[in-house]
């Protein structure tokens, strides 16, 4: 899949976990949960970001990791979101839509850089 359009996608599920920051800060009063959401789920993207312009396929995959391990944290967040009543069913199949397709597409990236590199070898 092009960078291009991944980092879109990553940056479009970014502006989703910013408006999903303000509807909990101002209608839940949560603070705590939503600046966790926000870290993480941002993350993905400028983690993504960052791999993009690695020096080595190492870098790459290491940043690429990175992003991953960020995505899962990001499902955890929105499972506890979602248990704790906070957020709808409905925002919550959305944004878990959004964040699993990313860490396949990632973890996809990740397999095919480690067998590009021991290709290389």
């Amino acid at each position: 899949m092009d960078k291009e359009l991944i980092l879109d996608k990553c940056i479009k599920f970014s502006i989703k976990i910013n408006k999903l920051r303000r509807f909990l800060c101002e209608t839940q009063h949560e603070y705590n949960n939503s600046d966790q959401i926000q870290r993480c789920g941002t993350s993905i993207g400028a983690n993504y970001s960052e791999a993009c312009d690695a020096e080595t396929k190492a870098d790459f995959v290491h940043k690429l990791a990175i992003s991953q391990k960020e995505a899962n944290e990001t499902i955890y967040w929105l499972k506890v979101l979602y248990g704790s009543e906070l957020i709808s069913l409905e925002v919550y199949k959305d944004l878990m839509t959004d964040v699993n397709e990313l860490y396949k597409i990632i973890t996809a990236s990740i397999r095919t850089a480690k067998l590009s590199i021991t290709n290389d070898q």
